[in-house]
């Protein structure tokens, strides 16, 4: 099939859909075979741009992406931030149209660096740095990576191999392979069968039981956000979660999770409340709990503290850039302070903490945010039997944002060989199993309490051993062979 060259309109109409495509590769349509659909779409034609129309083609792409998969930063802004409709769709318009520059520079690169050379090849580890670019520059983002789409697929057991990343690698590469079967390069179906059939050959499970099953019970308040930090919201809270705990009293649950700053308000105030509920707890049942703290410098932190028989407490280190903390504070404040929105002043916790013990049982932390940083939860992970993440994922509303937060924790667990709990205030509360499975979880938007089962586990999958930077350094060698030489004066 000779290479063609679309219309500039039509390409970047190509592109914005291929990013809706991204986006139903994700939770909740987990359509996972259009994931080398989107990447093959943005392949096809690529060499016939010019570096300026391939970083068009990627930041329609980036559009179509976070347009529709983004979408949920709209109801943060307006339902929770209260922030009119106008300052809330120009506000979220900013948001996906920076985060289209990714995609954007990404093409940029790859057009002006490489030739059609092995293109197969170097596109798909271009992709892939594009995406490890996106974790970490200007605080990172990695949220709708493409790899997060085959948790369900017959790729899935390359996850604890080489995570996210090399599941993203994968991806494109089917994607771009397709494209030149299309174009009757048959030697292309060798690369494909060999990539999908050999997870067949893989360990069916990296890690192994490290104890007997806890019993634990997840606690969802679903306090409504726009009253919950109000003196009656805080009032509620401590009603609800007391009374949820008190109701486990004959049960005694091995460990009991409170969400994300269930208690609406900083440690020292909570305190009564919390003696008053550690109190009544069973004897051997330890409770954690998601709680703000306020230093004696006047520095907050987002935390979690345990009661009971429980040793430690973890800070939150990635903190959620303008919800937060500002990014830029220097050049950014006056423009939060015109636009009168609130002023974000968290404070990172060190890095490197250890995990908790609670229960018997070493845990890692990941608060909200943090469970979709791979190399965050895999540093957890190979000093812990358990991993937790409590959330307030009430910020969401009744978008598709908490289900593809759950998708990514999902994914965590895969990684590593782990449960993941996951306590929310609101949804989607649920204990993942060391294969990525959900094995129980509550409905959204009900005030409830999830019993079930969490086994401790042993071992560290190779992913968990190395972290991502064996895949990044695999990608980069990809693209080497496409790269142009240079040319004499």
């Amino acid at each position: 099939m000779p290479a063609f060259r679309l219309p500039t309109p039509l390409g970047c109409l190509l592109a914005a859909a291929a990013g809706v495509l991204t986006t139903l590769t994700a939770s909740p349509f987990e359509l996972w075979w259009l994931g080398p659909v989107a990447a093959g779409l943005i392949y096809l034609g690529i060499h016939t741009l010019t570096p300026a129309q391939a970083a068009l083609r990627g930041w329609c792409y980036g559009l179509g992406l976070f347009g529709s998969g983004a979408s949920w930063v709209y109801v943060s802004i307006h339902d929770y931030g209260y922030t009119g409709i106008p300052l809330a769709l120009f506000l979220t318009t900013l948001f996906v149209a920076g985060l289209a520059l990714f995609p954007a520079v990404t093409l940029w690169l790859y057009r002006r660096l490489t030739g059609p050379r092995l293109a197969w090849l170097s596109f798909a580890g271009a992709w892939v740095l594009g995406e490890w670019l996106r974790t970490w520059l200007f605080t990172g983002f990695p949220w709708l990576l493409l790899g997060t789409s085959q948790v369900d697929s017959p790729l899935a057991p390359w996850a604890p191999v080489g995570g996210v990343y090399l599941l993203s690698l994968i991806t494109v590469l089917t994607g771009t392979l397709g494209v030149e079967l299309l174009r009757r390069h048959w030697w292309a179906a060798l690369p494909v069968a060999v990539l999908w059939l050999a997870p067949m050959a893989l360990p069916a499970q990296w890690t192994s039981p490290a104890g007997e099953p806890l019993r634990v019970a997840l606690l969802q308040g679903n306090l409504d956000q726009a009253i919950k930090w109000t003196p009656a919201g805080q009032r509620e809270a401590a009603n609800r979660y007391s009374a949820l705990t008190r109701a486990h009293g004959d049960d005694a649950p091995d460990l009991i999770i409170w969400p994300e700053a269930a208690l609406p308000m900083f440690e020292r105030e909570a305190r009564p409340i919390l003696e008053r509920v550690q109190s009544n707890l069973a004897p051997g049942t330890a409770l954690l709990t998601g709680i703000l703290q306020r230093d004696d410098a006047g520095l907050y932190y987002n935390s979690v503290i345990g009661l009971g028989d429980v040793e430690g407490e973890y800070r939150k280190t990635r903190l959620v850039p303008f919800g937060e903390y500002l990014p830029l504070e220097s050049l950014l404040a006056d423009t939060i302070a015109f636009f009168n929105l609130p002023m974000p002043a968290m404070t990172p916790g060190p890095e490197g903490q250890a995990p908790l013990r609670a229960a018997g049982t070493t845990i890692g932390n990941a608060i909200c945010y943090e469970i979709i940083y791979p190399d965050r939860v895999a540093a957890q992970a190979r000093q812990a039997a358990l991993l937790l993440t409590v959330s307030n994922d009430t910020w969401f509303g009744r978008s598709i944002g908490p289900l593809q937060h759950l998708q990514m924790a999902r994914l965590r667990a895969l990684e590593n060989g782990r449960y993941v709990i996951r306590a929310t205030s609101n949804g989607v509360t649920a204990i993942i199993d060391a294969h990525g499975r959900i094995t129980t979880r509550a409905p959204q938007f009900e005030m409830t309490s999830l019993v079930g089962e969490a086994i401790p586990m042993q071992g560290l999958t190779p992913f968990t051993r190395t972290g991502s930077w064996p895949i990044w350094l695999l990608a980069a060698l990809m693209v080497l062979p496409g790269l142009r030489p240079r040319r004499k004066q």
